[in-house]
């Protein structure tokens, strides 16, 4: 199906300057998702983003639970693994969630991880050329039923031949745990036209040391997986940034922490870097931390700017 027949400034404007990237809900049982998600949505974000993991629910499915709860605001897999589904699957069950729900999903896509992948059963590779060849798959596949427009695809994508795929053969790159610095980068890669839509972490605590140490047990986690190392250390990071939990200077980079005014301006760096929508994920214990820290977010302003 030809990805050109999206209209990517549209899908900018539908997406919104400012969207949620949720850890928090996605371990709950569907009913709690479910309403948080339709809280979500009433405070004025303009897509909701939810990752995938072999333990958790599968990105369509999860996806359909969140659209079903929801009127108006975007769902975004952030992301599906192409190894959990084969390309038919991943076309059609986007296609068919695009047709019942108006044109609200879109479909990240990712290569994942070599540990996650192999967990799967699968040969991590080269990581490329299977995105590729996916892409092919899924554009070589026949949809029966009525589509009015194709879902748009972003591809998760933090060095430059996999942003400059993204450029190539979908909407845009949904890059995950990177800097300012790296969207700066990102942009230059994909040109002025594909969505670029960053994910920032923020904690809302204005105390250095309880922020950093919250944003190091996120961390920590990541810096484990040389995909997210190797790209720090293209952006010109050190090994002793990237050992130990991140340095000072790296955990203040990734993770942007402080009153809501601080995290709004981190927000605002990505988006003067060229950003088109930044994803924020508040690092919160549970579904009542996040609601609560969004909606002081969004009372100091971040879903309007």
């Amino acid at each position: 199906m030809p990805e050109a027949s999206i209209d990517v400034a549209a899908l900018k404007r539908r997406m919104g300057r400012v969207g949620v990237w949720n850890a928090t809900l996605t371990s709950e049982s569907a009913p709690v998702e479910r309403d948080a998600a339709a809280e979500i949505e009433s405070l004025g974000f303009g897509t909701l983003w939810f990752g995938e993991t072999p333990a958790g629910k599968e990105s369509l499915v999860h996806a359909a639970l969140l659209l079903d709860a929801t009127q108006s605001v975007m769902i975004a897999t952030g992301i599906a693994s192409i190894w959990g589904r084969d390309a038919t699957a991943a076309a059609n069950g986007s296609n068919a969630l695009a047709e019942a729900y108006g044109g609200r999903f879109v479909l990240g896509l990712g290569v994942s991880h070599a540990p996650a992948v192999e967990m799967r059963g699968h040969d991590y590779g080269r990581p490329v050329s299977a995105m590729r060849d996916y892409l092919d798959a899924m554009d070589a596949t026949q949809y029966s039923a009525p589509l009015p427009a194709p879902p748009p695809r972003l591809l998760a994508a933090l060095r430059p031949r996999m942003l400059e795929l993204a450029a190539q053969r979908t909407q845009g790159a949904h890059p995950y745990f990177v800097p300012v610095e790296h969207t700066a980068r990102a942009r230059a890669v994909l040109g002025p036209d594909p969505v670029l839509a960053p994910e920032q972490t923020v904690v809302l605590d204005t105390d250095p040391e309880r922020a950093r140490q919250i944003a190091r047990r996120f961390m920590s986690i990541y810096l484990g997986l040389p995909n997210y190392v190797n790209n720090l250390l293209d952006l010109g990071w050190s090994e002793d940034d990237v050992t130990g939990g991140g340095s000072d200077a790296l955990v203040d980079a990734i993770v942007a922490w402080g009153d809501p005014e601080t995290i709004i301006e981190r927000v605002r760096d990505h988006l003067e870097a060229g950003a088109d929508h930044v994803c924020v994920q508040p690092l919160a214990a549970t579904p009542d931390d996040l609601l609560e820290h969004l909606r002081f977010l969004v009372g100091a302003g971040l879903a309007s700017i």
